[in-house]
């Protein structure tokens, strides 16, 4: 029987796919998949790769009102325009110096976060009181996303492996303000927490394939081998979340990618045998619909729930996001 893993990570390269990839420099594989899952879109996706990412500021609302800093930031050179999707999201047109280098910035006024990454911590919909695991926390976006939108009063427990993102991590938080959270230096897959968490959050560390608007080098950083041991890391993250979130209580899974082996395939993988999960469908923003099958694999019939962004039809990087409730 033919492991579907050498199937989804097999290279197949075509003639369109070769062109388009010397055109635009990616690795072949990246744009047979594009070709195989978007069909005539995947020019457009590959042209709006082109376009840069422009900086976009999630308001800290819980040291400052949106239309106090707007103005502030306004007096001072800057032109900033309301993101229509996300309540704190603005982004940035012009601006006289970098934005990480203002005194609204020093002060934790704002935060500078992809949307992507922004809409992410609302889906997650923490509320006060619960127990919240950041899995993979740094430099702490989402993280102190979490505590904003909870005013300071959930718990979190943010896991981070490296010292020096530790140290990150916690500059962020205590610059915007918040305190009620536990930073746990560690690994995701080992760490103890004190209970099972009311919700998980799961950005997971990927190949970064969905901010090459950002970072052009994904365009060939990733090999095909390295894809496959990164799918295999998130899935491990993925079923070791569902292990750890208290029935009842939800896990969003998101990763920066477009390509589906970082995405659906994850979360038809780590569902494969699990009766007691449902994903949950994300009516608050319109994405995308997930693929529910690639190279003659159909996916658990939960994955079509899941949600995609695209650049070339959000004008956002690459997302994947699904949010799965363990029933109880």
């Amino acid at each position: 029987m033919t492991d579907p893993d050498d199937v989804i990570f097999a290279e197949r390269v075509t003639k369109e796919a070769e062109r388009l990839a010397e055109r635009y420099g990616y690795l072949p594989y990246i744009v047979e998949r594009y070709l195989e899952l978007l069909g005539n879109e995947a020019e457009d996706l590959l042209e709006s790769n082109e376009l840069p990412m422009p900086d976009v500021l999630r308001c800290n609302d819980y040291k400052i009102s949106c239309s106090e800093l707007a103005s502030r930031l306004g007096e001072g050179g800057f032109a900033i325009t309301k993101v229509p999707f996300l309540p704190h999201g603005y982004e940035i047109a012009e601006s006289p110096i970098s934005p990480g280098a203002t005194h609204e910035y020093l002060k934790g006024y704002y935060y500078l976060q992809d949307p992507g990454s922004m809409l992410v911590g609302y889906l997650l919909g923490a509320r006060p009181g619960e127990l919240v695991l950041d899995m993979a926390a740094a430099p702490g976006g989402k993280a102190s996303q979490v505590l904003q939108l909870t005013r300071d009063s959930a718990t979190l427990l943010a896991v981070e492996p490296k010292r020096e993102r530790v140290k990150a991590l916690r500059s962020n938080l205590q610059r915007l303000g918040f305190s009620n959270f536990v930073i746990i230096k560690g690994d995701a897959m080992n760490v103890s927490v004190p209970a099972s968490p009311d919700r998980v959050l799961l950005d997971a560390p990927s190949s970064g394939e969905g901010i090459i608007r950002k970072d052009p080098s994904r365009k060939r950083k990733t090999t095909l081998r390295d894809l496959r041991e990164i799918h295999k890391r998130q899935v491990n993250l993925l079923r070791r979340a569902l292990s750890l979130v208290r029935p009842g209580g939800v896990v969003l899974y998101a990763a920066c990618s477009t390509a589906v082996e970082e995405g659906e395939y994850v979360v038809h993988k780590s569902l494969t045998g699990l009766d007691d999960v449902k994903a949950e469908p994300m009516v608050e923003f319109p994405f995308r619909r997930a693929f529910e099958e690639y190279r003659g694999l159909r996916f658990d019939d939960r994955v079509s729930a899941c949600g995609r962004l695209f650049p070339h039809v959000h004008g956002t990087e690459g997302f994947f996001v699904c949010r799965l409730r363990r029933l109880g």
